[in-house]
This record gives structure tokens, sequence and C-alpha cells, in this order.
């Protein structure tokens, strides 16, 4: 039996491992508070640690003790000013319960909420808890940059921690039986014949012929215990070989109506959504690629910061997204090598007409060739057109197309998790 011992010192001398079973106990306290801060925080700290509140009471230790009942008598010193039988008088005001509650009192005793930091990846870790990108497969191997590594057999040259043990003393058990096996047949004819002298009548020529057998079969095992127990060559390594597999490629379209219709607050919110999306695609996922389309009545592909930052405006033609979004795809993105993923942020607001265009090329040039698509509209009004025509696509497509609506920054945290949860297993 092995045992592995780490002996890494910890962090400015905090203990690692209970700080990680507090957060685990405490964990429902945590995923309150980093809901909190995702609705109040401003876009640009979004992602960065904080503080985590936890009531007293939800810190305090079960304790053994006396229960009710029997006869028991106690003494309290200094007692001067109450006989058997008086009864205490409540305090008034709340008795100074120590938590912040109640007006000041002479009397009572309590304790402070408890207070700490988590940082930045503990932050991420609750926010993006139990989410994922659903429906994503493997695609092809061209292009593969993962590797696994996986066993191919036994090789005779490796380091000691592959070392294959079993194997090994196989090999030498083989070996000493393959270079001593004329030996080991001679000493056994030897010996049968020695027992075969010795219970024959004694002679001075049979001692003489029993002697040399003796020292014959003597001579031979010595040959024999001289051969090593095991020998360099009989040493067998498992041989680990790095072969390439299927990757994951993944493709996240961020689509962002950015019309004149949409103020700054529904603006904001649409911009919180997509940080939100942006942070759980680069820490969940290694090799996936975003791609960032901005619109009015013209659509126009963008790096990162002109999206979240840009103040370009104008009228609104959602088909000019859909459209730029599909020819993308179908110019840089393949179905067969990606995992094809879109997320829309509209207020719902659309020129008249364009919403059955937008139909056409999400059934026909859109959802055919992705995994999945959410569309989330910010208003506080009544549906429009948009979305009356995207509920017919979700009929058409309910495991692959996905709608919600976001009327106050605390329902993007709340429907993010709804667009993202992590599916059950076998769902298609």
């Amino acid at each position: 039996m092995s045992y592995i011992i780490d002996r890494r010192l910890n962090a400015k001398k905090k203990s690692t491992v209970n700080r990680q079973r507090f957060l685990r106990r405490y964990r429902k306290h945590i995923k309150r508070a980093v809901e909190e801060a995702v609705n109040q925080r401003s876009i640009r700290d979004i992602d960065q640690g904080g503080q985590v509140t936890i009531p007293s009471r939800d810190i305090s230790e079960p304790v053994f003790h006396h229960g009710d009942g029997g006869q028991r008598k106690r003494v309290y010193p200094g007692n001067k000013e109450f006989v058997e039988g008086d009864e205490f008088r409540r305090p008034q005001g709340g008795g100074g319960g120590g938590a912040g509650k109640g007006k000041a009192s002479n009397q009572g005793e309590g304790m402070d909420d408890f207070t700490f930091n988590i940082n930045q990846d503990e932050f991420l870790d609750f926010l993006f808890e139990g989410l994922e990108l659903p429906y994503m497969v493997k695609k092809k191997l061209r292009d593969a940059t993962q590797f696994e590594t996986r066993r191919a057999g036994f090789t005779n040259s490796g380091s000691p921690e592959k070392l294959h043990i079993v194997r090994s003393l196989r090999a030498a058990h083989a070996r000493r039986i393959a270079l001593s096996g004329s030996e080991r047949r001679r000493i056994r004819e030897l010996k049968k014949e020695l027992w075969a002298l010795e219970e024959s009548e004694s002679g001075p020529d049979t001692k003489e012929q029993i002697d040399a057998l003796r020292a014959e079969i003597e001579a031979l095992e010595k040959k024999v215990r001289k051969m090593p127990f095991i020998d360099d060559f009989d040493l067998k390594f498992n041989n680990l070989v790095r072969i390439p597999v299927p990757s994951s490629k993944a493709v996240m379209f961020c689509v962002m109506d950015v019309s004149g219709s949409m103020t700054q607050a529904i603006k904001d919110m649409a911009k919180r959504f997509f940080i939100l999306l942006y942070l759980f695609l680069t820490r969940n996922y290694k090799q996936i690629e975003v791609v960032f389309i901005r619109h009015h009545t013209h659509a126009k592909e963008v790096d990162e910061e002109e999206f979240f930052y840009s103040r370009e405006t104008g009228g609104t033609i959602v088909s000019s997204a859909l459209t730029l979004t599909a020819d993308v795809i179908r110019d840089r993105y393949p179905a067969g090598d990606w995992n094809i993923y879109v997320a829309q942020a509209s207020d719902g607001d659309n020129w008249d007409g364009d919403s059955d265009a937008c139909r056409q090329i999400l059934v026909n040039r859109v959802l055919p060739h992705v995994q999945y698509y959410a569309y989330v509209e910010i208003t506080t009004g009544p549906h429009q057109n948009l979305w009356l025509e995207y509920e017919r696509v979700r009929e058409a497509f309910p495991e692959t197309f996905a709608m919600h609506q976001i009327e106050e920054a605390s329902d993007i945290y709340p429907v993010f998790r709804k667009l993202f949860a992590r599916k059950m297993e076998g769902a298609a």
C-alpha cells in the first residue's frame, strides 16, 4: 500500500483543507451572496470576489447538555438580590441582543454575524456551478489538439514509477526456468539414482557412488543458486502512449440588439447577460471561440471591446443579424467540425414585416446547424411580433431553442441559470 502525503505549505498560513470544508458547509449562504452580488455590482466588477455574511444562528455548534427534569440544586455566587421563589423581570427594549437590533440595554449578550471573503476563483465556481453548454458532442478528428494517455502494453525501459511488479516477477521466473531447466532435470535424475542406491545394500563401491552423486548434486544446486533472482532484463514497465482524440470544439455567437429602441437601462441588462455568458465560456471551456455581432438596421461582427462599449445605434432590423450569423456559420464553422451555440438579446422591437423573415432564417439556415439557441427578451411591456414568431420556432425545435423574458436586473442570473442548466443524462 502506498501513502501520498501533501507537504505543500498553505498560502499565508491558512489551512486550505479547512477552508474548503468551510466552503462546502456554508454553500447555501455563499450561493445566495453570489446571486445578490451579480444583481448589485457594476458590469466591470461582476467577476470579482467579495464578502459573504453568515447569520450567527447558522454557525452555532451542537453541544451536549443536561436535559430538563429531575431535581437539581445549583448555587450561583454573588446572589445578594434574589431569594428562592422570586421571578426575573424581562429586560425592556429588546435586551441588547448584540446583533445590532433593539435599543441599548445594560443586560444581555449576543454575537455579530460572521463575515469572510471569497476570492475570484471561488466566486466564479459558485456562480457557474451546475451549468454547461447543452448537447455538446465530440466532433471530427481533423485538427484535433487534444490527446489522451492510454496503456499500450509493456516495455523493457521506463521510469521507476511505471514499473509493473507482477510482470517483472513473472519474467524473472520464466528466465530462471528457461536458463536452469537442464540443471534442474539433471538434479532430479541424480536424486532418483541416489535414493535407489541408499535403499540398496551398501558396499564400498556403493558408498563411493553415493558420495559422487551427492557432490554432483551439490555442484549443480550451487550453480542454480548463483543465478540472480531478478535481472535488469526482467524489468517490465507500463508503456503509455499519447493518441489524438476528437476535440469538443465549440463556438458561441453573441447577438445583441443596439437599436434606438434599446434604452440605456435595457442595454446595460443585455451587456450584463453577455458578460455572464462570456465569463462562463472562458472559465469552463478551453477550446471555444466567441463571435460578437451587434445590429441595428445593419449587423456587424465586432471585437469584445466594441461589442460591450461601443455607442453606435440606429433602427431595428433583426434579420440582418441572423443573416450574418448564418453566413459566418457557413463560411467558417461547418457543423461537422464545431458545436455551434447562439445567444440573442433584444427588446423585442422589430421593423414591420421583418419578424417573419427572422423565423424563416432561423428555421432554414441557423437551427439545423446549431446545438442550442437561447433568446432573451428584455422588456416590461407586452410581447411583440418577434416574440410571437419565435414561439412558433420553439414549437418546431423544442429541444434546441429556448426563450425567456427579463424584466429587471434581478431576473438576469435566474434566467441565465435556466438557459444553461445541466441537462439530464440521456437528454437529446
